[in-house]
Formats: structure tokens, sequence, C-alpha cells
């Protein structure tokens, strides 16, 4: 036990593993309880939720989907996003209740946060995925879902989420 202990510290106090601190906290923006709308490409505006908490002594961020109005009324997903301080990367897990599973390694540019998959291939060729996180402030911020037929040379809107946070009580 003694030498796992040890083991732990020296893992945790290799240098740079301190410069990787703001890494460990890109998500945090996006911890808390949120409103969410989302329009259609007729313009009818749609609305959900999303709870999202910190677990796991805070390591791990869960997020918990559910759309509340419209045509997606009660698709339900939820996340598992951690960070890895030995391979220094963001991952995630997303699972739904329509069978759907993604699995995505997270980055940021910018002021502009991602988690995108692994090119796969489908029937209709290669398709890339990402969420983007962007406009964040205390309150808000926009989430887009595109995708990719070209590895990630353009990519096309899918559905665009529009954040708000909800009034503490």
């Amino acid at each position: 036990m003694k030498y796992f202990l040890l083991s732990l510290c020296l893992l945790f106090s290799l240098p740079g593993l301190a410069q990787d601190h703001d890494t460990t906290q890109w998500y945090s923006f996006w911890v808390g309880d949120w409103d969410l709308t989302w329009q259609d490409r007729n313009g009818n505006t749609f609305q959900g939720t999303n709870h999202i908490v910190r677990i796991l002594d805070g390591a791990v961020i869960q997020e918990n989907f559910e759309a509340k109005t419209g045509p997606l009324t009660g698709f339900k997903g939820t996340s598992l996003s951690v960070y890895n301080p030995r391979k220094r990367e963001w991952r995630q897990a997303w699972a739904d209740n329509q069978g759907g599973y993604f699995d995505f390694t997270g980055r940021k540019e910018g002021d502009r946060y991602y988690f995108e998959t692994q090119p796969v291939e489908t029937p209709q060729g290669t398709v890339q995925q990402r969420m983007v996180f962007y406009d964040i402030t205390e309150d808000s911020l926009v989430w887009d879902w595109e995708a990719s037929q070209d590895g990630g040379q353009t990519w096309n809107l899918n559905w665009r989420i529009n954040y708000q946070r909800q009034a503490k009580m």
C-alpha cells in the first residue's frame, strides 16, 4: 500500500502535470442546471434540460440530457467526461435511450471547446462527429453538433442548442 501511495504522489508531481491544471478544468463552465432551446429547419423552437454535475470526488463530469418538447420529446442521454492526466486528454462517452453511443476526445482551440469522434466507415462513406461549445458566459453558451464526411476539412451543422443557466433558488 505504501508503494502504491508513493507511486501516486510521484505521478501527480511529475514536471509538466502542474501546467495541465487549466486543462483539467476546461469543461467546468458546463457544470450546472440548464434550460435548452433549439430550432428545427422550419424555425419551430423546442425545449429541453441538461443537468450536469461533478461526480466521483469531482474527477468526472456527468451529463443528463432530456428533450421536453417537439418530435424529440422523451429523448434522453447521459455522458461521462473525464480528464486523463497521463495522456493529457479529455475523454467523453455518451449513451442515450435510442441506442446511441459515441466515444469522444476533447480539445480546445481559442475560446472553443470540442469533443470529437474518430472517423468511422459507414455505408455513406467516412463520417466524423463533433460537439462544439462556444459563446460561453457564466449564464449561457451555444452547443453545436456537426458532422464531416471529408476527414474534418469541412463541417456541417446538424443541431444547435442554446443553453441558459437555470435561476438558482
